[in-house]
């Protein structure tokens, strides 16, 4: 019991948090508060990094609005399913200790992810 309870605290409070977080960007929209961190790549260089414009696109997709928030960042919003699959086989690892299936579990998957950020960068600074 006490092996379940130490493996659990650490997952609930991370998703107490990332509620938490969820909340505050649902409610706040980026654009117009200015709590917000703003990309030290964009002040320095005025180009995009593969994440600017990712806070408003999550807060476009957590009202619904996929096209828009499609057209902030559409490297975020191709990403979320595959945080989503990771997030839910982690806690279900988590709680129960059986590893069934676990993905992105390979070297070659965060090679294959910061290539693709790499790539989608210099992409969307080109195109604009």
């Amino acid at each position: 019991m006490k092996n379940a309870c130490a493996r659990l605290l650490p997952l609930s409070l991370a998703a107490v948090a990332s509620a938490a977080a969820l909340l505050v960007l649902f409610w706040f929209a980026p654009e117009n508060y200015a709590f917000y961190p703003r990309c030290l790549f964009h002040t320095l260089t005025g180009l995009q990094c593969p994440g600017c414009g990712g806070l408003r696109a999550a807060h476009r997709l957590l009202h619904g609005d996929l096209a828009g928030a499609f057209r902030l960042n559409p490297f975020l919003v191709g990403l979320t399913p595959l945080f989503a699959i990771w997030a839910v086989t982690y806690g279900v690892y988590e709680m129960s200790g059986k590893r069934s299936w676990y993905p992105f579990t390979r070297p070659a998957w965060v090679w294959t992810l910061l290539g693709a950020g790499l790539i989608f960068g210099v992409a969307r600074n080109i195109v604009h």
